[in-house]
């Protein structure tokens, strides 16, 4: 079966997401496409997917018949209610982070997908799914002993003047607030953020770098580093450490180079190339998944729970060092 797909937001995901099912993936085809700009809907279907047909809507592609899934990739404030149109429609729905832009918009997602019965959403949580992160996984969960330490950082070379301190947590950490949770099978119970000597590289309006140290129910104590002007490249780096050893996440692929008296690997800048081939892997599973009319992956309730922390994290940046309580409510039983 041949899924017959549509995509909401044409922006630089939605484009890529276009491009990657049209001539990378197998099992779909991009038959509808949709963006608040029509213009930019129309230069997308005519540069990478000629048969597909413009809407004017989200709503009204997600309605159509002959789309038997959808992709969410418009701006954030849209998701929640494309989503809930889509568990409404039946049809399976892959949606970018965020989920919602608030915790209680999550839960109605929840919610809905719960009534409707069985799993019809995919969160864009892609790191779940890079080569590395996986490998580093099977090592935790076999080799290392009992987990009892994490240590993590998230670097960028910079960041634009509208990127305030807030996105640290829900455009930035975001994805290691899901990862982590899914490497150590565990669930938040605190959030702490403190802040180091600032850097004369942030400008006013984002405090940077800042350190959020996290708490497990099993007890874990996580630090995740958040430099988003770290000048020299973007940089993920992930150690945990166990009763019996240690692991590391694997550096990306790069040749090491001796040249000019120096010994040189190139770090990129760039995070859509770090997690490039993760990206076509989420959205193969997405794929295969949605021909039997469901979803795998990242639940909506990974979604959730994401959400619940990021606000516990905010509210920590603003809490002068004290420690935050995370309470998550009972997990649905479609989620076990």
């Amino acid at each position: 079966m041949t899924v017959r797909i549509g995509v909401i937001g044409t922006g630089m995901i939605g484009r890529d997401h276009t491009r990657r099912i049209a001539q990378v993936l197998a099992g779909g085809t991009i038959v509808a496409l949709s963006d608040y700009s029509p213009e930019a809907a129309e230069k997308v279907r005519d540069e990478l997917a000629p048969d597909a047909k413009c809407y004017a809507s989200g709503e009204e592609l997600i309605a159509a018949s002959d789309v038997d899934a959808v992709l969410v990739c418009s701006t954030g404030s849209t998701h929640e209610a494309y989503v809930l149109a889509a568990i409404q429609a039946g049809k399976p729905c892959f949606c970018e982070k965020p989920l919602a832009t608030t915790a209680e918009g999550a839960r109605g997602i929840v919610d809905a997908e719960v009534a409707h019965g069985s799993r019809l959403v995919q969160v864009g949580f892609m790191r779940r799914y890079d080569a590395g992160y996986r490998m580093l996984k099977k090592v935790v969960d076999s080799e290392i002993g009992t987990p009892l330490i994490v240590h993590a950082a998230h670097r960028n070379p910079a960041v634009p003047e509208q990127y305030v301190t807030p996105m640290a947590i829900h455009d930035t950490m975001i994805h290691e607030i899901d990862v982590l949770r899914w490497l150590l099978d565990d669930d938040y119970v605190s959030a702490q953020v403190v802040f180091p000597k600032a850097s004369r590289h942030a400008h006013s309006k984002v405090a940077d770098p800042q350190i959020v140290l996290l708490e497990t129910a099993k007890g874990v104590r996580i630090d995740v580093e958040i430099f988003v002007n770290s000048r020299y490249g973007y940089d993920i780096q992930c150690q945990v450490v166990g009763e019996e050893g240690l692991a590391n996440l694997p550096e990306p692929m790069a040749v090491t180079r001796r040249q000019n008296a120096s010994v040189a690997t190139p770090i990129l800048t760039d995070w859509k190339d770090r997690f490039v081939d993760s990206y076509d892997v989420e959205l193969q599973a997405f794929i295969e998944a949605a021909a039997e009319g469901t979803a795998t992956g990242p639940s909506t309730w990974d979604g959730y729970v994401a959400a619940i922390t990021s606000d516990a994290c905010v509210t920590a940046q603003g809490a002068d060092g004290a420690v935050v309580p995370i309470t998550l409510p009972e997990r649905p039983g479609l989620y076990r």
